[in-house]
């Protein structure tokens, strides 16, 4: 949506020679030829070109597809309270986005009234703002709307940006005691004990504020935001889902996602109804979930996991496909780039074949897995080698 090299298509020629190309289904020695802002050919290619890129023998992957990224709200705020200019938050974001190899990125926003955690819908939609008018921009920037459905506030403010077509994705979560990754008040007590070091009384204060809407009241919110995003072919993701009777219910409704189910026969419930199911990279990084709620590494075992996202951190998102996990290592970068693309609907990218869009990331995996280059609709947006 946002991107510099969207609306300046380049017309050059390039080849990457002596690279290990991840295609879809395995890993093969070769050259991948770039013409203007598509993949004209892999494997064996027509080496003449503009421009001759030796990878080396590094890999070549799809740009990574981050579906759910927070990490701009931190770059906004580094501290509690302590406001950075959006404009620099955003070109931090971004930079920071495609060294971890992220060339298509949905900023995960949450529309809600949070003043202790700086947020709130007016600053929500000044990051939409920022992100819809950018041109300097080197990732594909787009808005994932966050809609705390136990806030009136926020549903209102979610169906704006929907109808003013702001937004590609838009996902609904309740954020209360008792309720998802909050599995109890004492851990919510101790998560803004933990990350926001604030008092007790201003810790009872939140809990008061966050009490739960009757079910009646939060079906009707989500039932409101499913129907007006399904309106704008936006597809709505689900949050924290915490039993299989949730996840049924949402499917009836029309949710397409689920986001960090917290069981895995929630995961699993979710898969079979086709939904797709994401989960954290952090956490299968990690190797455990950050709240004592499902790990990753079990959901992927179970065979309930499609995509992996960066949530607050991500270079997890580049790390995370090597991490080993029994699998293939196309299997692996599939969770990271074709199968987000396809939950969404961005079938030209993703994968490495002739005719799709040239996001492209070339990384030395070892010791530790780092991009070398990337590239952007087929622009060269990202070089970053180093010597001991």
């Amino acid at each position: 949506m946002s991107s510099q090299y969207d609306d300046q298509v380049s017309t050059a020629t390039r080849v990457i020679e002596n690279a290990r190309i991840v295609t879809p289904t395995n890993i093969i020695e070769g050259a991948i030829r770039i013409e203007g802002d598509r993949l004209a050919g892999v494997g064996d290619v027509d080496c003449q070109a503009d421009q001759r890129i030796d990878a080396e023998g590094c890999l070549v992957l799809p740009g990574l597809i981050d579906l759910h990224g927070d990490d701009i709200e931190t770059e906004l705020y580094p501290r509690s309270g302590a406001r950075m200019d959006t404009g620099l938050a955003l070109a931090a974001s971004d930079r920071a986005n495609v060294a971890a190899g992220i060339t298509t990125k949905f900023h995960a926003i949450s529309f809600e009234v949070d003043h202790e955690a700086d947020r709130s819908p007016e600053i929500a939609s000044e990051i939409t703002a920022a992100v819809r008018d950018s041109d300097d921009l080197i990732a594909d920037h787009r808005i994932h709307a966050r809609c705390e459905v136990t806030q009136e506030e926020s549903v209102d403010a979610v169906k704006a940006v929907i109808n003013d077509e702001k937004v590609s994705l838009v996902s609904v979560m309740s954020h209360v005691p008792g309720k998802g990754q909050f599995e109890d008040e004492e851990a919510f007590r101790q998560y803004y004990q933990g990350s926001r070091d604030h008092s007790d009384e201003e810790i009872e204060n939140i809990i008061q504020r966050r009490q739960r809407p009757n079910v009646e009241t939060i079906r009707d919110r989500v039932t409101d935001i499913v129907s007006t995003a399904t309106r704008h072919n936006i597809p709505v993701a689900s949050h924290d889902d915490e039993n299989t009777g949730e996840v049924e219910h949402l499917d009836d409704v029309g949710v397409d996602i689920s986001e960090y189910p917290i069981t895995i026969e929630t995961a699993q419930r979710a898969h079979d109804l086709g939904m797709k199911v994401t989960m954290g990279a952090p956490n299968l990084v990690r190797g455990e979930s950050q709240w004592g709620n499902l790990r990753t590494a079990d959901a992927i075992d179970a065979d309930a996991v499609d995509a992996l996202v960066a949530d607050y951190y991500p270079m997890s998102l580049l790390a995370a496909p090597f991490v080993d996990t029994g699998e293939s290592l196309p299997t692996r970068v599939a969770r990271v780039t074709k199968n987000p693309a396809e939950a969404v609907g961005l079938t030209d990218r993703g994968r490495i074949i002739e005719d799709a869009r040239a996001d492209l990331v070339m990384v030395d995996e070892e010791p530790t897995p780092t991009v070398v280059r990337a590239f952007v609709a087929g622009a060269p947006v990202y070089h970053a080698e180093g010597t001991q």
